[in-house]
This record gives structure tokens, sequence and C-alpha cells, in this order.
């Protein structure tokens, strides 16, 4: 019985032996992927990636870094090519500075609504700005993750109906030439101030305005420091979520299909959660007391476009591009 019993346990102890490396190996799989945003963690985007988070469980270990904690509004496109974070939320406009053809994709009056920008990028011409981004970035976009259409958000009581209107008016934007170019074609005098430092500014008076989508507007809670919302309608709002290509590269391809099925997902459900509450934010703004109303939108339409046209902005893009765009159904 004894002898039995010892070999029972010699042959168990082999067993473990012989699985240890199997089980380590599988261990190692898991990947660490710090995801960096600007976005509070009320935002609906961050419900989105919550689900992305859940969504890849089994095989990544996804760290959530909100509220800009991580790296501050238009740090994050170098941090990723640094390889200090693996995964960000970024903006066009960040593109742009290291490849002035993107300047195209952050311009006014460019995507009619979500739809129509959804399928730019999901069609040739997205897969032709993508490829833009990985071989001259080094990131690889999973899609663009929509938040709103962006309107104008004024402190001051002053009644816009045309771009002359806002003439002397300090309208914060991001950081960066092209959220500063925007700002001017659309007649006002744009100031840099980060994000996180907004509702500050606009309580202290530092400057005038900004320009958000309304979700984003509420989440903040800029109504408290404003007293009208000018529906300008001036730009579709998207980020492009993406992930350093090394570590795209560096993934199974189940891996790879596993994350940008998550990705469709959290885009997905990040669109119908803010198409649905943009409606809703005009009722709400109005009922905190705010004015919101329509200003000319043709003539605001028309002199962005002429600003962009005569400006080096549009000096890189590619021939035709705003056709081909505008041909996108």
């Amino acid at each position: 019985m004894t002898s039995f019993i010892g070999r029972r346990s010699l042959l168990a102890a082999s067993a473990a032996l012989a699985t240890a490396p199997i089980l380590g190996a599988q261990a190692q799989q898991r990947r660490r992927i710090r995801f960096t945003a600007v976005f509070s963690d009320q935002d609906i985007r961050a419900d989105a990636m919550k689900g992305f988070q859940r969504d890849l469980a089994s095989d990544f270990d996804v760290e959530l870094h909100l509220n800009a904690t991580l790296f501050r509004q238009g740090t994050e496109l170098v941090a990723i090519q640094r390889g200090n974070v693996e995964m960000a939320n970024l903006a066009p406009q960040d593109f742009s500075r290291q490849i002035p053809t993107w300047s195209v994709m952050a311009s006014a009056y460019l995507f009619r609504d979500a739809d129509h920008m959804t399928k730019v990028f999901a069609g040739p011409i997205g897969e032709e700005f993508k490829r833009m981004a990985r071989e001259q970035l080094n990131v690889h976009v999973l899609g663009p993750l929509y938040f709103g259409t962006r309107h104008v958000n004024l402190k001051p009581r002053t009644r816009i109906a045309t771009p002359a209107d806002m003439r002397g008016i300090k309208l914060r934007m991001p950081p960066g030439e092209t959220w500063q170019f925007l700002g001017e074609a659309l007649g006002a005098n744009p100031t840099p101030v980060a994000f996180a430092e907004l509702y500050t500014a606009l309580q202290s008076g530092t400057v005038d305005g900004q320009d958000n989508p309304l979700p984003t507007s509420r989440t903040m809670r800029f109504h408290e420091v404003t007293t009208q919302f000018v529906l300008t309608s001036h730009l579709v709002a998207y980020d492009l979520l993406s992930v350093s290509s090394r570590v795209w590269d560096g993934m199974t391809a189940a891996q790879r299909t596993a994350m940008q099925a998550a990705a469709d997902k959290a885009i997905a459900e990040s669109t119908s959660r803010h198409l649905a509450q943009e409606r809703e934010m005009l009722d709400f703004f109005r009922a905190q007391g705010l004015e919101v109303y329509a200003p000319n939108v043709d003539a605001f339409r028309a002199e962005a476009q002429r600003r962009y046209l005569a400006s080096t902005q549009s000096q890189g893009w590619p021939a035709g591009i705003l056709d081909r765009i505008n041909a996108v159904r």
C-alpha cells in the first residue's frame, strides 16, 4: 500500500511539473493594455470602454486611465509612439500635427452626420488614412469613436447669428494648430486651454466660451458657468480608438480579431447612446435657463470653407478629397 501511494504521488507530481510550463505560457500570453483618455469616468465613452474591458478579460488585462490621469490632452499620441502606453483615445487633430494631410479629417463641416462619418472611415477613404497613420505614426486605428456634434457654448449673452458676431470672443480650443485654426474659421479668437482646466477657465472669465458636443457639456457641467448654446453644428466630433502598431503586430490573429470586435461593439454603443442623449440635451439646457438656438449655419459653413481653402491647411489635402467624401452615401 505504501509503495502504491508513493508511486501515485510521484506520478501526480510529475504531471504537475509537466503542465507548469504550459500554464506559465498561457499566463504570459495575457497582455497588459493601458488605455488613456481625457474624458471623464462619467462619460458615455467610459461606459463603452468598460464594456471593451469586460469583453477582452479572458485575454487582456485592460487598464482604463480616464480623466487625463495618465497623460494630458495632446500628449497621448507621443506616449504611444514612445511605448509609454499601449492604447489611447486620440484626436484626429493630433494626427494632423505629424501628418498634415490628416487635417482634412478635422476640418469644419466635413461630415454631414455620424452615419456619414462612420461610412467614410469604413470605406476606401478611411483605409487610406488609417494606412497613413500606421506607416507614419506607428499607430493602428481600430475605428472612430463618435461623441457628438460640436456646438458653441458661451458665457456672454451676445446674440450670435453669423461668424462676424464671434469677433473678439475668446473661444477655448484644445492646444494645437489644427484646433486653433478651427476656432479662427468660426470667426472667434481661439484660446488654448486643457480640457481638465476648462470649467475653471469659464468660471473665472479666462475664456468666454467653449465648443463641445452637448452631452460632453452636460457631463462636465459647463452649463453651470455659461448662458447660451449656439447650435453651429460645425464639427461631427470623433476620436480615434487606437493601439500601438508594435503591440497590435505582437498579438495573435485571434487576439487581434477579439480586440477589433470589442472595439466595434464599444464604438457602436457609444454612437447610439450619444445620438439619443443629444436629442435630450436641447430640452435639458433650456430647462436650466440657458438660451439654445441655431444661428445662420449656411453663413458659418461658407466662411469656414473659405478660410480652409485659402489657408495652408488645405495645401496637403489629397486632390478631390472633399468631393470624394461628399459622394459617400
